[in-house]
C-alpha cells in the first residue's frame, strides 16, 4: 500500500468513525529497514497496514498502538536495542533485542471519532446547536435515528415527539440528554416519563449564563455537556478491549496476542513471538527456550 493508498484508507476509517492510529516514522537510525517518512495504519484489532519496520518493529507497533486507542492519546515510541520499557509523558521507550543496533522513533498519532451528538428538532435553535457542535468539534447530526456511538442526545423540538426521543436516549444510555424547555414543561415532561433519576434528562438544558438568543442557548447546552462528561470522555464507537500479551520466548519481548500475531503451538500451549526470526530459532530447539531440553 503506497502513501496516497495509505491515505485514501485512512479518510475512510474517519468517515466510517472507526478508530486506528496512524504511525509514522520521524527518525530512523541504522541499520534499520524504515525510513522517515514511513507510515502505517493500525487498528483496534491489531492489524497493521503500511510499513514503519521488520516484523519486530511492526509487532512493537502494534502492542503500543492498541494501548494508545483506549485512551485516545498520542505518544512518541522510541525502539532501540535493549532490555525493558519505559514510560513517560508523552514518550514510550521499548528496548527491542532484535533490531541490529539501529533506533527507531516513530508518533502514534491516536485518530478517534468525533463524538456524536444527535439533535432532535429543526428549528433556530437546533440549527444553532448543530452549529455550535462543529465548531467545538462534535459531529453533530440533526434530525437523525440514534446509533450504537451516540454520546449525546439534545432536544430542541418545541414539544414534538420529544418523548419518544427522550425514551430512546435513556434506553440506549447515552451519556448526555438534554431537553430545551421551561423548567415548568420539562418537569411535567420527566413526570410523564416516570424519571425519578436526578440529572439523567438535563432540563432546562444549559447553563444558567442568561442566554436569550438560539446561539447563546446553544453556548450554554454545550458548557453543560462538557462540565458534565466524562473524564476522559469515553468513546461509544471505539470497541477496544486491552489485548492480552505474552513473552516472546526466544527474544524477552512482549507482544500482543492478535488473531494475525505470529505464533506457534508446542506442547498443551501456544507461543507467540515477535516476528518469524524467533519463531524459526523455536522451532529449531524448542526445549532450549521451554526448559524442557
Amino acid at each position: 500500500m503506497n502513501g496516497q493508498e495509505l491515505r485514501a484508507h485512512a479518510e475512510s476509517l474517519r468517515a466510517g468513525r472507526t478508530p486506528f492510529v496512524l504511525a509514522t516514522v520521524v527518525r530512523a537510525q541504522r541499520p534499520t529497514s524504515a525510513k522517515p517518512g514511513d507510515c502505517a495504519l493500525v487498528l483496534a484489532d491489531g492489524t497493521i497496514e503500511g510499513f514503519v519496520g521488520g516484523s519486530c518493529a511492526e509487532s512493537t507497533v502494534r502492542q503500543q498502538g492498541i494501548r494508545l486507542l483506549l485512551t485516545g492519546e498520542s505518544a512518541l515510541l522510541r525502539i532501540q536495542p535493549g532490555a525493558g520499557e519505559q514510560v513517560e509523558e508523552g514518550v514510550v521507550t521499548v528496548g527491542n533485542p532484535c533490531l541490529s543496533g539501529g533506533e527507531l522513533e516513530i508518533f502514534l498519532d491516536a485518530q478517534m471519532p468525533p463524538l456524536l451528538v444527535v439533535i432532535h428538532g429543526d428549528g433556530p435553535i437546533a440549527l444553532a446547536l448543530a452549529s455550535v457542535g462543529r465548531v467545538l468539534g462534535y459531529e453533530t447530526r440533526v434530525g437523525a435515528e440514534l446509533s450504537d456511538d451516540t454520546f449525546a442526545v439534545i432536544v430542541a423540538s418545541h414539544g414534538r415527539d420529544e418523548e419518544r426521543v427522550l425514551e430512546a436516549a435513556v434506553r440506549a444510555d447515552v451519556a448526555y440528554i438534554g431537553l430545551i424547555a421551561s423548567e415548568k414543561r420539562g418537569a411535567a415532561v420527566l413526570e410523564r416519563l416516570g424519571l425519578s433519576e436526578p440529572g439523567r434528562i438535563h432540563t432546562p438544558a444549559g447553563l444558567p449564563i442568561g442566554a436569550r438568543t438560539p446561539a447563546e442557548v446553544a453556548v450554554s447546552v454545550f458548557a453543560e455537556l462538557i462540565a458534565t462528561r466524562p473524564r476522559p470522555p469515553r468513546h461509544p464507537a471505539v470497541d477496544v478491549e486491552v489485548a492480552a500479551e505474552a513473552v516472546d520466548p526466544v527474544c524477552g519481548m512482549s507482544v500482543a496476542i492478535t488473531p494475525d500475531a505470529v505464533q506457534l503451538p508446542y506442547g498443551e500451549r501456544k507461543y507467540y513471538f515477535c516476528g518469524t526470526g524467533c519463531r524459526h530459532a523455536f522451532a529449531d530447539e524448542p526445549g532450549r527456550y521451554t526448559g524442557d531440553a
